[in-house]
């Protein structure tokens, strides 16, 4: 038996196939992976992320301390806004991939279940010498409330302020009202919000948003409408032998003068040159999936990270990495057999359509 979420009884009543994922005892689907996926893009369905790991970061020293640890620079936004980042090593590689919340006084990060006492350790570890205090804040669930209808939906159902602020957040912001922290930082290409909690506030709004028509959405539909949009999972498209250039997470990464872990050998891949993260989308036959081998014509080879079955494009959809500049067209090896792919640049689909570009 893994670690269970405030809403494990949850998940059972609405038919949950429950599976381990990364200790914890998860939901795969309700039923149908491929409805709920519909459901997220075309209407909204809800996620149980409580999985994912919370930590406060406190104390006089938090924003050298954070500067220090992330490749991202928390200087860049102001309380009230969200950050996403890299947490690397002393070689580039990413430990882990996850979102500090700058507050009026602190910050919070969500960090990935898998990685949790990892990430904690190395926290700990790069502590000393800051004025720091890192808090892990495991009393606290949260749910994931996305497509084009969620924020309307969620809204209808809370009162004041909570449900002005599900109106009224900007991208990548949030805001807090007591216990509640209420974002818009979603992971799937469609609009939404997600709201940090306690475990019993949780299951009554899961309930609330259930009986409202929102679907219990799972962890498969979950890595399906993720990739769609272009989006890294860690441990597929990223580890810690992978540097963020290596993971189309350049954009992240803020070379300024700050001593952050890992900035010497960004440095020296950034003029040395690296491999690309870029999107494959399949002309011929068969399923891309993670490992297979790309074949482009000039005899070099890269691998599959992440691929699968696009319900919402009908085609299949995959994330490589391939040698720097990687263009046109390429060959997979599916089951011994080479199958023509385009190379594109992701995401793949944004709001329900298909957005991606041939490169």
């Amino acid at each position: 038996m893994g670690h269970r979420t405030a809403l494990y009884d949850a998940h059972l009543a609405a038919g949950g196939k429950m599976v381990d994922f990364g200790g914890w005892d998860m939901p795969i689907n309700y039923g149908s992976q491929i409805e709920e996926h519909h459901a997220v893009r075309q209407k909204a369905g809800v996620f149980d992320v409580s999985h994912m790991t919370v930590v406060e970061v406190a104390g006089s020293g938090a924003r050298d301390y954070l500067r220090h640890l992330l490749a991202n620079d928390v200087d860049r936004v102001a309380p009230g806004r969200a950050l996403y980042s890299g947490m690397l090593n002393e070689r580039g590689g990413v430990i882990d991939d996850l979102i500090v919340y700058k507050r009026d006084n602190d910050y919070r990060l969500v960090v990935n279940c898998a990685t949790r006492e990892t990430d904690l350790a190395w926290m700990e570890q790069h502590a000393g010498g800051f004025a720091v205090d890192i808090r892990e804040r495991a009393d606290l669930a949260m749910l994931a409330i996305q497509g084009p209808e969620a924020r309307d939906i969620t809204a209808g159902l809370l009162d004041g302020a909570r449900a002005e602020a599900v109106q009224a957040l900007k991208v990548f912001g949030f805001a807090e009202d007591g216990e509640w922290m209420i974002a818009r930082t979603g992971y799937t290409g469609e609009d939404g919000v997600e709201i940090m909690l306690p475990g019993a506030d949780a299951v009554a709004l899961w309930n609330q948003l259930l009986a409202a028509g929102v679907a219990p959405t799972g962890l498969g539909a979950r890595d399906t409408l993720r990739l769609e949009a272009g989006m890294n999972l860690y441990g597929n498209d990223m580890d810690d032998s992978i540097t963020p250039w290596e993971a189309n997470m350049g954009w992240t990464l803020v070379l300024n003068d700050r001593d952050f872990i890992g900035r010497q050998p960004l440095l020296n891949q950034q003029e040395n040159g690296h491999a690309e993260l870029v999107g494959l989308v399949l002309e011929g036959k068969g399923v891309l999936r993670a490992h297979q081998t790309v074949l482009m014509p000039n005899g070099e080879e890269g691998e599959i990270t992440s691929g699968t079955f696009s319900p919402t494009l009908g085609k299949s959809i995959a994330l490589a990495r391939l040698p720097a500049g990687a263009t046109g067209k390429v060959d997979v090896e599916i089951r011994n057999k080479r199958q023509p792919a385009q190379v594109v640049k992701a995401p793949f689909v944004r709001n329900g359509q298909a957005v991606y570009k041939a490169i």
